[in-house]
Order: structure tokens, then sequence, then C-alpha cells
């Protein structure tokens, strides 16, 4: 009889253990299943307009922006009501809608292997034949409508065929921070990890920004983790550390602000389902990659305060500057916005100073430290040509570029009165800083509006997972 009840004992002893190494196995492949799984979301997920909005606002960043002037509250006001708007239409100009780019550098640093995998990723070229008459070469006239373009998608399209009339008033000068497209013409060296490389001509082209969107291009994995990886550990100096200067810190906080503001781009635009072309927000992508580390997002506050530093410091020039296309009512108007956006009065009264850049470079050491952090910067810039998707290389060098525009007109001279007669910037400088600030603005106002929502949904599947895992570690006590 005992013997009897052993062998019940041990039989149920196994069948308990089956039961914990069964739930183990099925909670373990729950986990992974859900982090591999395509989130299905609508294409108006998360949409501004409908009536639950009460979430919005809500995000746990208050107080003052680190190294800034401007509390985290302002900056949203500021951007929702004054800046986003008029940074949507300016940019939609014919001036600032087309950015001279060269697109096949070789990169110098390693083989290309172009791991693109959507044709979006791609910037595509439409024949002469396609485009309107008023885009055609020697033509005076830029017309804003009619961006489309038979030949491919729409928004993959370039416009190569701008007037000369159109570059007009605009010198070509160097910007010390960065290898520049349009006057570093003769072959370059760059040294990355104490290795020199060198990085030879190519063809430059004329982009139409509105028909090549910053979004999800599919451009990811081994291929694009060398790109940051590169950015990083070869010029960005390691942070958080208690040795670094200010200096290091603030060249650390733009790189990793520019970086969370594509990710947010990537998430706000993203390809839901690939085999019925249905985009639409994507809110794990951004909790994931950017809401999840708080500093991910402070800095991308940090750096949208910093361009918009440089864009209100070098205001006496940017208003007296010719935005001129030959097209004298779209002329007329881009003057007009880039006048309500340098002197508006609620931006002046609310934030004057978005960042104090007067605090730095101080001590014997700062000639130093601004060479070693120029030299640094500008390796970034040469690090973009390495970027395997056309599409993501050209707002990856677009949008550094206009990363060290900004960091030329705030450390090219001390006295903001003498900047007019000291400060020259090229009309593909001023093009890309305005672009670079539009993007910031967009993440800006996409992390406040959504952000809340993304952390709910987070906590929703958190919970729901933790529910299942409850209800199956139950099941393994009742037996």
């Amino acid at each position: 009889m005992g013997e009897s009840e052993e062998k019940k004992s041990t039989k149920r002893d196994k069948m308990r253990w089956r039961w914990v190494i069964g739930a183990s196995i099925t909670i373990v492949l729950a986990i992974a299943l859900a982090s591999r799984t395509k989130p299905e979301i609508s294409p108006n997920f998360g949409d501004t307009n409908k009536s639950c909005q009460c979430s919005q606002g809500k995000h746990r960043h208050k107080g003052t922006v680190e190294d800034c002037c401007c509390d985290y509250e302002t900056v949203d006001h500021l951007n929702g009501e004054v800046l986003h708007p008029i940074l949507q239409e300016l940019v939609k100009t014919p001036f600032f809608g087309y950015y001279k780019v060269k697109l096949w550098c070789d990169c110098p640093f390693w083989p290309e292997d172009h791991m693109c995998r959507l044709r979006d990723c791609s910037v595509c070229e439409c024949p002469e034949s396609e485009f309107p008459d008023s885009f055609k070469p020697f033509q005076r006239t830029l017309s804003s409508g009619d961006l489309k373009c038979r030949e491919g998608k729409p928004q993959a399209a370039v416009d190569r065929t701008l007037d000369s009339k159109a570059f007009r008033g605009w010198t070509e000068t160097d910007n010390p921070w960065t290898y520049d497209d349009e006057t570093d013409n003769c072959e370059s060296e760059f040294v990355i990890n104490s290795f020199l490389f060198t990085v030879f001509a190519a063809e430059m082209t004329y982009v139409n920004l509105q028909l090549n969107p910053e979004r999800y291009t599919g451009y990811n994995g081994t291929s694009a983790r060398r790109i940051w990886d590169a950015v990083y550990s070869g010029n960005c100096p390691k942070y958080p550390a208690e040795e670094l200067c200010q200096e290091e810190k603030i060249l650390y906080k733009l790189i990793s602000g520019l970086h969370s503001s594509i990710s947010v781009h990537i998430a706000s635009d993203y390809l839901i389902d690939e085999a019925t072309n249905l985009w639409g927000h994507n809110l794990e992508i951004m909790y994931y990659r950017v809401l999840q580390y708080p500093n991910r997002v402070e800095n991308l506050y940090f750096t949208f305060l910093f361009v918009l530093r440089a864009v209100t410091k070098a205001a006496e020039y940017l208003e007296q500057a010719e935005y001129d296309t030959g097209n004298p009512t779209e002329d007329l108007k881009t003057q007009s916005l880039m006048k309500q956006l340098l002197y508006d009065p609620k931006l002046q009264a609310a934030c004057p100073l978005p960042f104090d850049e007067a605090k730095l470079w101080k001590g014997r050491r700062g000639p130093e430290l601004k060479q070693k952090i120029q030299a640094q910067f500008k390796n970034i810039s040469a690090v973009m040509d390495c970027v395997g998707c056309e599409k993501c290389r050209l707002w990856g060098k677009l949008q550094v570029s206009g990363l060290g525009t900004a960091l030329k007109i705030l450390f090219s001279v001390n006295d903001e009165e003498n900047l007019i007669q000291i400060l020259q910037l090229q009309r593909n400088e001023v093009i890309a800083l305005m672009n670079l600030l539009n993007r910031l603005s967009e993440s800006v106002k996409f992390v406040h509006e959504m952000g809340a929502a993304a952390e709910m949904g987070r906590m929703h599947y958190s919970s729901r997972l933790k529910s299942l895992v409850q209800r199956i570690l139950a099941s393994i006590v009742k037996t």
C-alpha cells in the first residue's frame, strides 16, 4: 500500500514538473512572439482629431530642459501654436523645397552593402518630359504645385532642374563643422579611430524634398547599426562620463537628439502592411526606441532648442537674405513666413534665449577643444556617405548639414551685433537649417501628442502579459 502511494506521489511530481517546464516554454514563446510580431495598427491610430484627447500633454518631462533656458511645457505650447504651423508652410515653398546634394559618394570607411529592402528607400529620377515646364532647365519660375511624378512612386521622385537664378545672392563658403558637398569639390581626408580615409568628389543633384519624405524605408539591421556605431563610438564622446566637459556633453546630446528625431519620424510614418501598402503610426517602435529612455526625449528637446537658438541668433541675417527663385508671389510668401518665425512676439516673450552659447569654449583649452569637436562632427558628416539607403542618406546628410550650420552660427562669432557682418551662409546651409528645425518640430509635437498613448499601450501590453503569466502559474499550483 505504501509503495503504491509513493508511486502516485512520484507521478504527481513528474506531472507538476512537466507543467512547470511547459508553462515556462509557453511564457518564453509568448514574449518572443509578442516582440517579433508586427503590430496591427490602424492608419488613423492616435488621430489627434478624435474626441478622446485626455492623455495629450501628460508626458513625464517637467521643468526646464537641461542646459537650456526654456521648460518643456513652454516648448510644447510655442511649438504647437507658433513654430510648427509656420515651419510646415515654410518648407513647402520652392526656395526651401529643393536641396542640392551628392547622393552617390563612395563610403570612405568601408565597402557599401546597399542594405535597402523597400523601393521607398530609393530616390528615383523622373525623365525631363515628366516635369512641368516650370521645372525644366533654363526656366525662370519654380512652381510649388504639381509635385507628382508618373515614373515610380510620387514620394520618391527627384527634381534635378533648378534654375541657376535661384542661387542669386548666395555665396559658396566653407563650414568648418561639416564635410560640405558644395565647397569640398576635391578629394578630402578624414580620420576615424586613428585610420586615415580619402573620399572623392561625386556629381551633385537636386532633390525635391516634398517628394522624398523622411519615413520608414526598411533600412535596418547590421548596416544601419554600423552607421550609428561609427557615429557614437568613433566620433562622439563617451557619455555619461564624469570627466567629460560641457562642450563634449553637448555634442553627444545633439547627436542623440537627432537620432531620437529620426526614430520618431520612422514611427510616425511606418509601413504597417507591405502587402496592402498600409501606412500609419507605430507607437510601439517609438516607445522601444525613444520613450522608454527619458534622456533620449530630453536630448530631442535640447537639440530642438539648440537649433532654434541658432535661427533666432541669425534673425537679422536670415531676414535680409534673398529668397529669390524667380517666382515673385512665392518669394514674397517665403520672406513673410521667415519674418513671422523670427520675430513672433509670443516666442520672444516666452523663450527669448532658448540656449545660451556664451558659456562655452571658456578657459585656456577653449580653442583646442573647439578644433577637436569640430573634427569629430566633420567626421560624423562624412559617415553619412556610408548610409546604404538613398533616402536615408539624403535626410542624414541634410540634417547633419543643418546641425553643422547651427554650430557655425552659434560659434562663429561671440558678438551677436556683428554677426551679420561676419557670418556667411550658403543657400544650401539655410535650406538644411530650416528643414532640420521643421523635422525636430514635428518630432517634438508627435512625442507631446502621442507619447502618453504609446506609454499607455505599453502598460496595457505589460498588464496582459503579467495576467497571462499569473494564470499559468496559478494552474501549476493547483496541480
